[in-house]
């Protein structure tokens, strides 16, 4: 009971004094403190006069607003606030210069005072903003206009109130205004702690409520891949809400509070956002060491890789605080980096390492790793932005061996064409995979003991590598025009040579040459031709018939070109020779197709069935 009688007492004594100071003009005692600090001279009797009425208006202030707990205790009437600010910004003044007033005893006695009612102002500022923090939506007046004059150019907010950071325009403007004032009184370090402790754990809070938790190291190294995806799936969410939401969000923050002073807000803001991305740089860094993945998982690192470029790109500063944030978002970009470059580079492994081309596919057909190589550069290329700068980062340091090799190599490839640029280091990998898998199909062209089936294989294997690249633009841009002309000779070559193992022996049976034995037609000799063609023409159907070119265009280009030479030849020799053989009984024998026949047998070839025989006409 005592107690609260005290505590009564000490509020009548503070508004006694505050009905004394009511008196007072404020603009002219502010006018007169503003003259004497900047005519100041030592002994000047007026100093004690104009002081006092400051010293005595920031108390009776301060005593008023600390009977508003816990209400809001700025807000309620703006223009005494503003009045409030202005005193205790000259009070600051004097406080801080107090070397230069004069040293007698009244000045001294003076000078206390106004330190004590100085130091009480920077409790009452630093207890509201820790208030405010902790309490976003914490108003004063409900009508206040954060497009009012009052403002004195603090920002106010654009945002609703339920978006993060939930702060209302009027919390923003006086936390402006208190930061301002404090960090004019020398209290910097104070406003900072109190803003960058709080902020940072409003930002956890946030954190949580995206359902985001640090795992260790150890957890993220024993995970399988399953639960691993789900928790990559997971830091992705967050940076991208940290970077698109929750970093802007408290870039603008920063800037609206600490309007005046644009480095303090740079420092506090790149403080948050380096201490919250160290703790999300964890889970990437933890990625990479000391496990190694398949192929697959290389679109996931991508994604983490994309991801930490958006981090790099936040707009946080160049200067000196903005350091630690890049050189730490810098190391685990390049640590992701390594590891994506790793696991591309397993997909030249896999070629070489593969075992299957013991068995030959079966009718010449695409070889499984051919659809897998090339299906899997064309995925990977939907990246090719990010993959040609995790390539060209890692070459990027100009005079070292790497460098050296990759400059090499890229002269190689484009030096027998003046037209093609140099490649770029993701291009030249690129080419050297397709390159290693070309000669894979190569070797495995070799088992086929026919002639013919190998070339077909050849051309099923290099038009589907060819029909891929001009399928993704990403990697015929890189790749094009040199290697996609060097592809399509090559394929063409193989085309000439197959038709010229299969058909130029049925050509030679139909020729009109060698069927007249001086000067007159041997029966004998056009019935052995018209009997080798039927054979050799039955055979390459029955084989062929079950040989497979699943591109629909090459398998129309070999029937046209097949077609182009054996339909003609035919036709002309059996209507030059076919009288030679109608009055004979067995000129069905030896005349088993008419050229439609040959037409109609000859579209029926590479379609991987053994239904090829046609019935004779």
């Amino acid at each position: 009971m005592e107690k609260d009688d005290s505590f009564i007492l000490e509020i009548v004594d503070e508004n006694e004094k505050a009905s004394k100071t009511a008196g007072f003009n404020l603009d002219q005692t502010l006018e007169e403190v503003d003259q004497f600090i900047q005519k100041l001279v030592p002994g000047e009797s007026k100093f004690v006069k104009c002081i006092d009425p400051l010293q005595e208006l920031v108390d009776s202030r301060i005593a008023l607003y600390e009977q508003k707990e816990p209400a809001a205790k700025f807000g309620l009437n703006i223009d005494e606030d503003n009045s409030f600010f202005e005193a205790v910004r000259r009070l600051s003044l004097i406080v801080n210069n107090l070397d230069e007033f004069p040293s007698d005893l009244a000045a001294i006695s003076c000078l206390n005072r106004a330190s004590s009612a100085h130091f009480r102002a920077m409790l009452l500022f630093e207890c509201e903003m820790r208030a405010l923090l902790d309490n976003p939506k914490r108003t004063g007046d409900p009508n206040f206009d954060p497009k009012s004059p009052n403002m004195d150019g603090s920002q106010g907010s654009s945002k609703s109130e339920d978006d993060f950071p939930y702060f209302s325009s009027q919390s923003i403007h006086v936390m402006n205004k208190i930061a301002t004032a404090m960090i004019l009184a020398g209290y910097e370090a104070e406003c900072c702690n109190v803003y960058g402790g709080l902020r940072l754990k409003a930002l956890d809070v946030e954190f949580r409520k995206q359902c985001y938790e640090n795992i260790n190291v150890e957890d993220i190294q024993k995970m399988s891949w399953e639960s691993l995806e789900g928790e990559i799936n997971n830091w992705i969410h967050i940076m991208k809400f940290c970077t698109t939401n929750l970093f802007p969000a408290e870039r603008n923050l920063c800037d609206s509070v600490f309007s005046d002073n644009r480095s303090t807000a740079q420092r506090l803001f790149c403080d948050l956002a380096t201490s919250l991305s160290i703790r999300l740089l964890n889970f990437p860094n933890a990625l990479v060491w000391p496990r190694r993945y398949s192929t697959e998982k290389l679109f996931k690192f991508l994604d983490i890789y994309e991801t930490l470029q958006d981090l790099a790109n936040l707009d946080i500063g160049n200067d000196s605080s903005a350091e630690e944030f890049m050189s730490e978002t810098s190391m685990a970009q390049s640590r992701i980096g390594g590891a994506v470059m790793s696991i591309f580079s397993q997909i030249e492994s896999s070629i070489k390492n593969d075992n299957a081309g013991r068995t030959p596919v079966a009718g010449g057909a695409v070889h499984p790793l051919t659809r897998y190589t090339m299906n899997y550069l064309k995925y990977a290329c939907e990246y090719k932005d990010t993959l040609e700068q995790v390539f060209q980062k890692q070459d990027k340091v100009q005079g070292s061996p790497r460098q050296k090799v990759v400059e090499q190599e890229s002269k190689d490839v484009t030096e027998d064409d003046d037209r093609c640029p140099p490649l770029s280091p993701f291009a030249l990998k690129l080419m050297m995979v397709i390159d290693l898998l070309d000669a894979n199909i190569e070797m495995k062209s070799k088992i086929y003991r026919n002639p013919a089936l190998r070339l077909v294989f050849l051309m099923n294997n290099g038009r589907y590598i060819l029909q891929k690249i001009k399928e993704s633009a990403e990697i015929y841009e890189m790749m094009a025009p040199y290697w996609s002309r060097k592809r399509t000779s090559e394929l063409r070559r193989y085309h000439k040579t197959y038709q010229r193992e299969t058909w130029s022996n049925v050509l030679q049976c139909i020729s009109h040459e060698g069927v007249q034995v001086n000067g007159k037609v041997s029966k004998p000799i056009l019935k052995e031709r018209f009997k080798n063609f039927n054979t050799l023409f039955d055979e390459i159907l029955k084989t062929q018939s079950s040989w497979i070119v699943s591109d629909a265009k090459l398998r129309s280009e070999l029937r046209v070109s097949i077609s182009s030479v054996v339909i003609p030849a035919y036709r002309s020799f059996l209507g030059r020779f076919k009288s030679y053989l109608d009055n004979n009984k067995q000129a069905g024998k030896y005349i088993k197709y008419q050229p439609e026949d040959i037409e109609e047998l000859i579209e029926q070839l590479f379609e991987g069935n053994t239904a090829s025989m046609a019935p004779r006409r």
